[in-house]
């Protein structure tokens, strides 16, 4: 074991600590394996290097929280500790991308979705086509919080275009994000899935988790993030470049749609289908077609899709 001091920079020791030790007590329960001891103005921890650097890290953190909002409770404690510890990660030779909120392995279920998880690996530029249920945005999410939790990005950007339906979004009450907001239930939805309540309300609080609409791209540099588009199929060739010119270095970006669901006017366009015809012979971009035998919905879906297919 290995020690290190942390001194306490104006703050009063007790109400750090918490009522009796409650806040010590649940970071020395995050982390077992090592010892937390508080002296005066001091806290001494003792244990292996990676504990030792996630517990320095909560600590600072909890400093900084004090300073900025005069008071730590409980909740603020879990939170920081989610933040640094990255359980749920899994090990990539199982096939498991990661484990879910209830301990449920994610993993790709059909041939094409570990083809996207593959080609992930491999670009920093992904189109994943495919129509509803084939898995390609539930596994995209994945993949960005397997990426978060690794600390291989920083953030994750998950955006779609504002494009109605068949239904209104201009009688809808609201700004633009929270007119949106019910058309990303999807993301909601995986995100939920993947992430324990409190660590995803701290995630998004904070802005590391980041979900808008495609409008709050405009002029934005994406560095070190891991982006996601939705629902491609709904944006304009102007739109599309604009999102694919912000990505920044460090970062990964997915791009799924499908080109059977276009709800633009019909005199408009799909960004989506003038992007993989302009990028298909582009290197470093991956191309991954799912189709209705990757339908991992009910058992009727697959049918349904197929049905209306010989029907266009």
């Amino acid at each position: 074991m290995i020690e290190k001091i942390i001194t306490l920079e104006n703050i009063p020791l007790l109400e750090f600590l918490g009522i009796e030790n409650k806040n010590i007590n649940e970071l020395s329960l995050a982390f077992p394996k090592s010892k937390i001891i508080s002296r005066g103005n001091e806290i001494l921890v003792k244990g292996e290097t990676p504990d030792l650097l996630q517990i320095t890290e909560v600590l600072n953190s909890l400093q900084e929280h004090f300073h900025q909002f005069g008071k730590i409770t409980e909740e603020n404690v879990k939170a920081y500790i989610a933040q640094e510890k990255p359980e749920g990660v899994a090990d990539e030779a199982d096939g498991v991308i990661l484990y879910g909120t209830k301990g449920a392995p994610i993993k790709p279920k059909t041939v094409n979705q570990q083809k996207l998880v593959q080609s992930v690996k491999e670009n920093d530029l992904v189109f994943a086509l495919g129509p509803a249920g084939t898995g390609k945005t539930f596994i995209s999410v994945a993949l960005a919080v397997r990426a978060l939790k690794n600390k291989v990005v920083k953030k994750i950007i998950i955006t779609r275009p504002a494009v109605e339906a068949g239904e209104n979004l201009g009688f809808l009450p609201g700004d633009l994000k929270e007119k949106i907001d019910p058309y990303l239930r999807p993301i909601y939805d995986a995100l939920n899935d993947m992430v324990p309540f409190e660590k995803l309300k701290y995630y998004m609080e904070r802005e590391i988790v980041e979900i808008a609409p495609l409008a709050y791209m405009r002029g934005r540099t994406l560095n070190n993030a891991f982006i996601l588009l939705d629902e491609a199929q709904n944006t304009t060739p102007m739109q599309m470049k604009m999102f694919l010119t912000r990505m920044g270095p460090e970062s990964k970006m997915i791009v799924t749609g499908d080109t059977s669901q276009v709800d633009l006017p019909k005199n408009q366009n799909s960004g989506l289908k003038e992007a993989v015809r302009i990028l298909n012979k582009v290197k470093g971009i991956g191309f991954v077609e799912l189709s209705a035998r990757d339908v991992v919905r009910h058992k009727l879906v697959r049918d349904i899709i197929e049905a209306y297919g010989t029907n266009e």
